[in-house]
């Protein structure tokens, strides 16, 4: 008896350990990525490293939705909606910054021009105008597509289009509007602030040491002077020269009847047509049947450009109004063919 037990206890003494090295080696990984992490985030706050993680998606190309209608030709349908900007819009999660309202129009027309069945174009307008540059590049860009691909341009504003959205407008064959739109505003603002008062209560001066007399010239931390007021003007009324000229051109209208129209008002949609402004008071719909009948289509498929993942289910679907004045009132001196009620 006493021998069974012994060998039984000496065949326990005996048997295998079974050790569990997948355990091990997964809770050995997990150590050494806490030990990186900790790492990462002890020398990311000393300023050695930054690690940079996006948290919104790369943009995309455009892709080609159908909204209504049917047909081999194509109406495409374009937004402009917003302050006027070239600069590109980022995201407040660190992103990849959007495309600008410049670049997006640009992208739009290029994807055009690659496809023949595009017949005409519809520029929905909902903006107060923006800079002077990126109005008339806005203007440039469409009136070149128009003219080296014969496509049909028919502009529509919503419910503004004043100042350099009328610029941009101007480009196009037809000009249309809603019954209760907003036009007009032909002109040039210059925008400037003045921080001396708030310098002076605090008790701060401000140091400039320039090469010139007219250096510093618009210098939010000392007043204009009469000279610098005298120059600032002299390039206002320069721009506001190739303003009317373009009005001039794209409307039919003499130089002074033009000067007289814009004296910097807005109009109505009314007043704007009889005006000779524009030449349709309407509605979307009245602004593809204007589309069809320059290009002489019976029928047509209405398509837009949109990222993946965007959605528009009619001709109403548009994105959000961008009123960033930031991008029209930075620091520094900003020219604007922009109307700011």
């Amino acid at each position: 008896m006493n021998a069974e037990r012994g060998m039984k206890s000496g065949a326990r003494s005996h048997a295998p350990v079974m050790i569990n090295y997948h355990g091990k080696r997964e809770e050995s990984m997990k150590t050494i990525i806490r030990a990186v992490f900790v790492l990462m985030l002890l020398f990311g706050l000393s300023g050695c490293f930054t690690v940079n993680v996006s948290l919104t998606p790369e943009v995309r190309p455009l892709e080609e939705k159908i909204i209504s209608g049917h047909g081999k030709d194509k109406i495409l349908l374009m937004d402009l909606t917003g302050i006027i900007t070239s600069e590109e819009s980022g995201s407040v999660l660190g992103g990849k910054k959007k495309p600008g309202m410049l670049s997006l129009v640009r992208e739009q027309l290029d994807r055009a021009r690659r496809d023949k069945n595009v017949k005409a174009l519809v520029i929905r307008i909902n903006s107060p105008g923006g800079g002077v540059t990126a109005s008339d590049t806005l203007y440039h860009e469409i009136k070149k597509f128009r003219d080296e691909t014969g496509v049909k341009v028919v502009a529509h504003f919503l419910d503004i289009g004043t100042s350099g959205a009328y610029y941009a407008a101007l480009a196009a064959d037809r000009i249309t509007a809603q019954p209760t739109s907003i036009t007009g505003s032909i002109g040039v603002i210059m925008l400037r602030i003045d921080a001396t008062g708030l310098m002076q209560k605090i008790g701060v001066q401000a140091l400039q040491i320039s090469s010139g007399a007219e250096k510093g010239m618009g210098s939010p931390f000392r007043a204009l002077s009469d000279e610098e007021r005298k120059i600032f003007q002299g390039m206002i009324d320069s721009m506001y020269g190739r303003f009317v000229s373009v009005v001039s051109e794209g409307r039919k209208l003499s130089p002074e009847r033009v000067r007289q129209l814009a004296d910097g008002r807005i109009y109505t949609s009314q007043e704007a047509k009889d005006a000779g402004l524009i030449d349709q008071i309407g509605y979307l719909d009245d602004a593809f049947s204007q589309a069809r009948t320059l290009a002489k289509l019976k029928q047509a498929t209405i398509v837009t450009y949109l990222r993946p993942g965007q959605y528009r289910p009619n001709v109403y679907s548009m994105n959000l109004i961008n009123i960033d004045l930031g991008a029209a009132a930075g620091p520094g001196i900003r020219f604007g063919y922009l109307w700011i009620p």
